[in-house]
């Protein structure tokens, strides 16, 4: 499936006609019915991209879902979110009708255009995440969910009139605060598998201190730790700073003077040589940080232990 061309779909209403619906009330917005919506046994795997923003609660989904490079099987409530020109994939399971229920919302960028969110937007960390990362809701969080998705459904099925826009805008941003407010919730109560990326974490850090990277290449970056966990830098900023309050450079920094530390209580070495071999081109750049982290620098908090 990889290598298939990814089918480009422009406007909502090309979705619509694509998957067999009425032509959508409105242009820009629209509220989908995912039991609608039926295929073909055998379908073969498909690749999409959409020019539009889509949030989708799919429950008994019968397919696999490829998204940010991870494969995920929906067999229970999920919500999850997609940007403009993201790419997925979907791989029905062999021999059987390709069915769905939930609810999909799509609203092409045009529709926010001149409006506040319209800048802020793809600050929502979640539209970044891999499928893995989707959310899992509550029976309550998922009736919240669906009520503002019908909400907006009802509104743009009424006569549409200067103020539509406006109370669609404020439904779609009251939806996207309750995703953000559960995701926080998730971060929390799915802490098995949020301590295992900690646990991994810790061993990704390790490794590379300990290796000759941090000499040859310096610090590792936060798109590399991410990239290795699987996970995106957003979602893993957000999970570190809900879990232990400090970001992923700020762990990425204390793992640094932890290994600092240790250079300069038990060998002879200069700050200097200590600064290189930590991959600082210039020792004060490493002395500034150290001293910011410890309320010491190098040289006194070797004296302490003298």
């Amino acid at each position: 499936m990889a290598n298939t061309q990814p089918l480009r779909i422009k406007t909502i209403t090309d979705y619509h006609r694509v998957m067999g619906l009425p032509k959508p009330e409105h242009p820009l917005v629209s509220v989908i019915d995912l039991d609608t919506i039926a295929h073909p046994p055998g379908e073969a795997p498909l690749n999409l991209v959409f020019d539009f923003y889509s949030i989708s609660l799919k429950r008994d989904f019968n397919a696999k879902i490829r998204y940010g490079q991870q494969e995920y099987d929906f067999d229970e409530g999920i919500m999850f979110f997609i940007s403009p020109g993201q790419v997925f994939g979907i791989t029905p399971n062999k021999n059987t009708v390709l069915k769905r229920s939930g609810w999909l919302l799509l609203v092409h960028p045009d529709f926010l255009w001149n409006t506040p969110l319209a800048k802020i937007i793809k600050q929502y960390e979640y539209f970044d995440y891999s499928v893995h990362e989707a959310l899992f809701l509550s029976d309550k969080e998922e009736t919240t969910i669906i009520g503002v998705m019908q909400s907006i459904r009802q509104e743009y099925h009424s006569n549409i009139d200067k103020f539509s826009q406006k109370v669609i805008i404020a439904q779609l941003e009251l939806l996207l605060t309750y995703a953000e407010r559960f995701y926080q919730r998730q971060f929390i109560t799915r802490k098995i598998s949020n301590h295992k990326i900690l646990d991994r974490l810790e061993d990704i850090l390790t490794s590379w201190f300990n290796s000759d990277a941090l000499a040859k290449k310096g610090l590792p970056t936060v798109q590399y730790v991410a990239e290795t966990l699987n996970v995106s830098p957003g979602y893993l900023s957000g999970l570190l700073k809900t879990l232990t309050g400090q970001s992923t450079q700020q762990h990425i920094h204390d793992k640094l003077i932890e290994k600092a530390k240790e250079k300069l209580s038990i060998t002879d070495l200069s700050v200097s040589e200590i600064a290189y071999q930590l991959g600082f081109e210039h020792p004060q750049s490493f002395s500034k940080l150290f001293k910011s982290k410890t309320k010491l620098s190098p040289l006194e908090f070797r004296h302490s232990f003298s």
